[in-house]
């Protein structure tokens, strides 16, 4: 009996020892893989680095709203100093001001969604609407307080 008892301790003992043998080499090739894959996660993460600083790059260097190559010699756009849009700015002007994006949107013939749009960065001005925030820019309070009355009182 100490005999068979004798056996199946051992019989289970080197089940053991095999089946950890077992796991240890599987667990090792999961490691393994698994350094792998944070090594290229993260050279993953530095090409979109990459690419998203080349693209400020370009976006930066890029004409404004799409057109291809710089304007014609003769043009309109000659004439006039090329103007730039903060959104940032544009929303402190109209808190120095003291108007809602509404009143401020009056004073520059567009919606009050499209000033709020134009400060959250969701939107920008085209180049006819850049023109009229560079003379609303130019307002006192008092001033844009007038100008709003007088269209009021206009219609």
């Amino acid at each position: 009996m100490t005999r068979m008892s004798n056996f199946a301790s051992l019989l289970k003992a080197e089940i053991s020892r095999v089946a950890r043998k077992e796991v240890r080499a599987e667990i090792e090739s999961l490691r393994k893989a698994s350094a792998q894959q944070r090594g290229h996660i993260a050279a993953l993460r530095r090409q979109i680095q990459d690419l998203e600083r080349a693209l400020r790059r370009a976006a930066r260097s890029a004409p404004a709203h799409g057109t291809a190559g710089p304007p014609a010699a003769g043009s309109a756009l000659d004439s006039e100093p090329q103007r730039r849009f903060s959104a940032q700015r544009l929303a402190s002007h109209r808190s120095k001001l003291g108007l809602s994006a509404a009143a401020y949107g009056q004073l520059v013939g567009v919606s009050g969604q499209t000033i709020y749009n134009w400060e959250q960065g969701q939107a920008r001005p085209r180049p006819e609407q850049l023109k009229k925030l560079v003379a609303v820019r130019v307002l006192t309070k008092a001033s844009a307080a007038a100008q709003l009355q007088n269209a009021a009182d206009a219609g």
